[in-house]
């Protein structure tokens, strides 16, 4: 009868701590899009601004303390990733089908450059420029509104990956071939 006790009351505190348990402070978020009969999808995380607008980017705001910095992992927690099933042309750069990690250089808080890296897996603050296939430039614009939670976006009729978040756009075109 002991056991039975302990084990019930085991179960109980278990089911308790997975009912208390929180969505993820950034959570897991996926883009996909079918361009030309070929699927490319970006997953990442997706943090918030939280009440810290206008704090984030530039060279005292709080991505300029991570590791890499200017290189962004433009997400949160694990690296974000594409996987993309046609050879594509991104902005200026050539990228085959495969799986690759991004990342941009937002040293200039007006002119962010993608980084499409060869590296995939790993957490989002290892960066290895020496896996680099490429960088491009990436158009910035405002948004409407501030953007509260950080998104990618693949658009299907005027194919572009755009990066939205706080008061960020950054687009680059693609092209499947």
């Amino acid at each position: 009868m002991k056991r039975v006790l302990i084990c019930a009351s085991l179960l109980a505190i278990t089911s308790i701590g997975f009912a208390q348990q929180k969505a993820p402070a950034s959570p897991p978020e996926t883009a996909t899009a079918t361009i030309a009969g070929k699927t490319i999808t970006i997953k990442y995380s997706s943090p918030g601004v939280k009440g810290r607008e206008g704090q984030l980017f530039g060279k005292d705001g709080r991505i300029s303390h991570d590791p890499h910095y200017p290189v962004w992992r433009a997400g949160a927690n694990s690296a974000t990733a594409l996987h993309t099933d046609a050879d594509l042309t991104i902005g200026t750069l050539s990228v085959p089908k495969g799986d690759y990690t991004l990342f941009v250089d937002i040293s200039d808080p007006d002119n962010w450059v993608l980084i499409v890296n060869k590296q995939t897996g790993e957490w989002g603050l290892r960066y290895d420029a020496t896996q680099d296939l490429g960088k491009t430039p990436m158009t910035m614009s405002k948004p409407a509104s501030m953007v509260e939670n950080l998104k990618w976006t693949i658009t299907e009729g005027k194919p572009a990956l755009t990066l939205a978040w706080e008061d960020h756009v950054a687009s680059v075109p693609i092209t499947v071939h």
